[in-house]
C-alpha cells in the first residue's frame, strides 16, 4: 500500500511537473537558447585564446631560429679562427636553443590540433543554435497563432478576447460610426435648408425675383448677343 501511495505520489509530482514545462515552453526555450548561446560565446573566447598562444608560439619559434642561425655563424667562425673555447660556449648555448625551438615546434603542432577542434565545436555549435533560434520564432509564431484561435478550438481565457469577439467590436464601431456619419450630414442638410441664402435660391428658381446665379443659358444669351452688335 505504502509503495503503491509513493508510486501515486511520484506520478502526481511527474504530471504537474509535465505541465508546468508544458505551458512554460517557450520561457524555457528561450532560457536553453541563452544558456546555449553563453556557453558559444565562451567557446570563442577560449579559441581566441588559443590563437593568440599560437600566434605568440609562432613568434618565439621564429626568433629562437633567428638567434640559431646568427650563433651558428659566429660559432663556426669561431672554430675557423681557432678559439675552441668560444665555439664550445656558442655550441652549449646552440644546444639549449634548439631545445627550446623542438618544444616550441611541439606546442605549435598541439594548439593546431586544438584550434582545429575548436573551430569546428565552434561552427557546429553556431550552425545548431541558429537552426534552433528559427525554431524557436517558428514556435513562438504558432503559440501566438494557436491563442488568437484558442476561443475556436479550446475556449479562451476569461480575461483574453477571441477573434470573433474582436470582429463583433469592429462590426459595431462600425455601425455607429456609419450612424453618427449619416446624422452628420442630415444636421448640415437642416442647417442649410434653415440659411437665408439657401431660401433665396429657391425662389429665385421659382421665378420669383431674380437670378442668383448665371446659367450656361444666360451665358449663350449674352454670346449672342455680343455677336450682333459685332456684326451690326
Amino acid at each position: 500500500m505504502l509503495k503503491t501511495f509513493v508510486t501515486l505520489v511520484r506520478g502526481s509530482a511527474g504530471a504537474v511537473m509535465d505541465e508546468v514545462q508544458d505551458r512554460n515552453a517557450l520561457l524555457i526555450l528561450d532560457q536553453q537558447v541563452r544558456d546555449a548561446t553563453t556557453t558559444l560565446d565562451k567557446a570563442k573566447r577560449a579559441l581566441a585564446f588559443a590563437m593568440a598562444q599560437d600566434r605568440q608560439e609562432g613568434a618565439r619559434l621564429g626568433e629562437l631560429e633567428r638567434q640559431l642561425a646568427d650563433l651558428e655563424t659566429r660559432t663556426l667562425a669561431a672554430l675557423d679562427g681557432g678559439r675552441e673555447d668560444l665555439a664550445l660556449d656558442g655550441a652549449e648555448v646552440i644546444a639549449r636553443l634548439e631545445a627550446d625551438r623542438d618544444a616550441a615546434k611541439n606546442a605549435r603542432s598541439l594548439f593546431a590540433a586544438e584550434i582545429a577542434k575548436l573551430r569546428d565545436h565552434v561552427r557546429r555549435a553556431e550552425g545548431r543554435i541558429v537552426a534552433l533560434d528559427r525554431g524557436r520564432r517558428l514556435a513562438r509564431a504558432a503559440e501566438a497563432v494557436r491563442h488568437m484561435r484558442r476561443g475556436r478550438a479550446e475556449g479562451a481565457m476569461p480575461h483574453m478576447a477571441t477573434l470573433a469577439e474582436a470582429e463583433e467590436t469592429l462590426r459595431r464601431l462600425r455601425e455607429r460610426q456609419e450612424a453618427a456619419s449619416i446624422a452628420e450630414t442630415a444636421l448640415d442638410e437642416i442647417d442649410t435648408a434653415a440659411a437665408p441664402a439657401s431660401a433665396a435660391e429657391r425662389l429665385a428658381a421659382g421665378g420669383f425675383g431674380p437670378p442668383l446665379r448665371t446659367t450656361a443659358d444666360d451665358v449663350i444669351a449674352r454670346l449672342k448677343l455680343r455677336g450682333q452688335k459685332a456684326a451690326s
